[in-house]
């Protein structure tokens, strides 16, 4: 029996979609869904069957504001030690479950049915202090709106005595139920942090918090299943560096677009390198390292082939040049005859001279074939620099070869997207976006 384990993340769980839909694509199938606090929203997805296709382009219809909504004035009017939470969970429940396609109702009636994939959501009885894995033909919307609902950040859902919130405290990934189903093969989708970076001011310690809760009860059912004598295989698709905080996607500085096409990116990379023994049953198993300081953009092209246009998006991180790292390319390619988006597996960057090349694959028709863009920054004598680095040349294997261009509005979009990656502080941002816009991209591309 094979068990999907989705632990929480927030918001960030938009990539969880890209990495779904990369384990589809391999053509793996789970018995069972667990979600816990952000992961709920992935298990509901797929509990009331959406599509990986449709779960990537349904979170590119969220608007993240809508996590959160507004507590009656009253409350307000208590002051900060009488407040209830920041906001509530009425958001979720009206905007942003039905724009995922999350339906509670549709989940009882397939969970129902013979054969169907068993589900469960992890939900905190406060009351009680105890994590209650609520099976899928038992759920309902208020509930999982209650697994979601961080303390602080929204209240918690009161019914009959008992108090509901989000089960991040007591554990953040229930492996411990998936075994308890009977799960021989577990595969953990995971990304809440886990580096030895520590960093200062509440929102980072909070977070802090969170990571340490999560894995101590991670750790703790890997001990338990040891004591027991129970083995299973784990396998483990994590993000090599921690991924942004909420707050970076709550103020635009990163899109759910960017993050389902770093999970589709990350879940490559570990189905590239597993092996059938999967990994080991310790810290080790979600461990991360704090990336190379430098800064992360989105790069837009835009063409047409065969009368039908076409957009390739890469999101470039790009290390300082005295970091010792190699650039990283994430993204999608748009093209109506290719079907559902296409995301870049496998992105680097090369350079030769004056060309500048990102090279990944794609999945297409079944296959693997080789993608690359290459732009040329050579300014020829006269009024035309803007002309000569806005161009470039997009190849899919054996499929197209087709002029891309970037507008000005998609230069202008590139500017914006431009933020620090790796640097703490206000002033660590700061230093690393002004390299970037004192160097440029092609300057700093030459280094590579």
């Amino acid at each position: 029996m094979r068990s999907l384990v989705l632990a929480g993340g927030g918001m960030r769980v938009a990539w969880q979609a890209g990495v779904v839909r990369a384990l589809a694509e391999e053509g793996l199938a789970f018995d069972h869904v667990d979600g816990t606090s952000g992961g709920i929203l992935t298990a509901g997805m797929m509990l009331s069957g959406v599509s990986p296709e449709d779960m990537c382009n349904n979170w590119s219809g969220v608007n993240v504001k809508d996590f959160g909504s507004a507590l009656p004035l009253g409350d307000y009017l208590k002051g900060p030690w009488s407040l209830p939470a920041i906001g509530d969970a009425d958001g979720l429940l009206n905007k942003v479950f039905p724009a995922l396609g999350i339906d509670a109702t549709g989940i009882r009636r397939r969970a129902a049915e013979p054969g169907a994939v068993g589900g469960s959501f992890n939900v905190v009885e406060f009351v009680e202090k105890r994590c209650h894995p609520i099976d899928a033909t038992e759920i309902d919307p208020e509930l999982m709106a209650a697994g979601m609902s961080l303390p602080i950040f929204l209240t918690p859902l009161r019914r009959d005595g008992k108090i509901w919130t989000d089960a991040v405290w007591v554990r953040d990934a229930n492996v411990q139920e998936a075994l308890r189903r009977g799960a021989d093969e577990i595969w953990l989708i995971w990304c809440i942090g886990n580096s030895p970076y520590w960093g200062d001011g509440p929102l980072e310690q909070y977070v802090h918090m969170i990571e340490m809760s999560a894995m101590g009860a991670l750790l703790a059912d890997f001990e338990a299943a040891k004591a027991t004598g129970r083995e299973f295989v784990l396998h483990v698709v994590r993000p090599e560096h921690p991924l942004p905080l909420d707050p970076e996607f709550y103020l635009g500085r990163i899109n759910a677009d960017t993050l389902i096409g770093m999970g589709y990116r990350d879940a490559r990379k570990y189905l590239d390198s597993m092996t059938s023994g999967g990994l080991a049953k310790d810290s080790s198993c979600t461990a991360m390292t704090e990336p190379p300081a430098g800064v992360r953009f989105n790069d837009t092209l835009r063409g047409e082939a065969d009368g039908e246009p076409l957009t390739l998006t890469a999101t470039v991180v790009l290390p300082s040049a005295d970091a010792g790292a190699a650039p990283q390319v994430s993204g999608f390619l748009d093209h109506g005859p290719f079907g559902p988006r296409l995301f870049l597996a496998g992105g680097r960057v090369e350079t030769q001279g004056e060309t500048v090349s990102y090279r990944a694959h794609v999945r297409l028709d079944g296959g693997w074939q080789d993608v690359s863009v290459t732009r040329t920054f050579h300014d020829d004598p006269g009024p035309d620099a803007w002309s000569d680095s806005r161009r470039a040349r997009l190849v899919v294997e054996g499929r197209l070869d087709t002029e891309v261009r970037m507008s000005l509005g998609d230069a202008a979009g590139l500017i914006a997207s431009v933020e620090p990656v790796g640097a703490h502080g206000f002033l660590d941002r700061t230093k690393a976006a002004e390299t970037f816009v004192a160097n440029g991209l092609r300057e700093l591309l030459r280094r590579y």
